[in-house]
């Protein structure tokens, strides 16, 4: 279902974010990936896109505190991590890594631990992952 819609609109997460079966299937599996994969993760840090989604699956399924990051210029409250929290980043697009390399910058700077990166859509030929080769990436699509 999540390829369809997403193949159908040129790679974009807005039809996503329109189709609440879509977007409950984007919760579904992102909520499957943490439970089986970061069971002592403290807080997800997420962009501006996919904040529906997140919040939705941190607050009222895992219980994980929640902490949205600026894409344009990756930037977060002082006091939204604490130093030694492990922290989930998400975002709904894994292109060239800009993004999220800076948000991994920014928690290390935070003195935070990243667990990992956790993408709805990911552009494989853009290479992204290289820039992030510190942390493991789960793409629920790649292109």
């Amino acid at each position: 279902m999540l390829q369809t819609i997403v193949s159908e609109s040129c790679r974009d997460i807005c039809p996503i974010l329109k189709d609440p079966a879509a977007l409950k299937a984007v919760i579904d599996l992102f909520e499957e990936h943490v439970r089986n994969n970061h069971q002592h993760v403290d807080l997800i840090v997420d962009n501006t896109f996919v904040s529906v989604a997140s919040l939705s699956l941190t607050t009222f399924r895992l219980k994980i505190v929640f902490a949205l990051f600026l894409q344009a210029e990756a930037e977060i409250q002082e006091d939204a991590v604490a130093p030694g929290q492990r922290v989930l980043l998400v975002d709904d697009l894994l292109a060239t890594g800009g993004t999220l390399y800076a948000a991994s910058e920014l928690m290390r700077k935070q003195q935070a631990e990243v667990l990992g990166c956790m993408v709805v859509i990911e552009l494989k030929e853009l290479n992204g992952v290289d820039k992030l080769k510190l942390h493991r990436v789960f793409s629920l699509l790649q292109y």
